[in-house]
């Protein structure tokens, strides 16, 4: 799955064209590498994003195409 659509299924972050507007001002890593959009993530990935002064580390779980609001913590776990 890309990472600009795990970003928005997981409700990391709200909206697909904001995933990519962070992966492309580059303050998204997977596993320590800076990562494009189209970066095919996996379970066992761990995905890190800077907001401004706060940083959000989580590993991936499982992939879903469509998820529910309640069910989507259950993609991640925060580290």
């Amino acid at each position: 799955m890309r990472l600009d659509k795990f970003l928005k299924v997981s409700r990391l972050i709200k909206r697909r064209t904001v995933a990519n507007e962070a992966c492309d001002a580059g303050r998204v890593s997977v596993n320590g590498k800076p990562a494009k959009a189209s970066v095919q993530v996996k379970p066992g990935d761990v995905i890190e994003i800077r907001f401004g002064t706060k940083d959000v580390k989580a590993e991936v779980l499982k992939l879903e195409d469509t998820t529910k609001k309640e069910k989507a913590e259950e993609l991640f776990r925060y580290l």
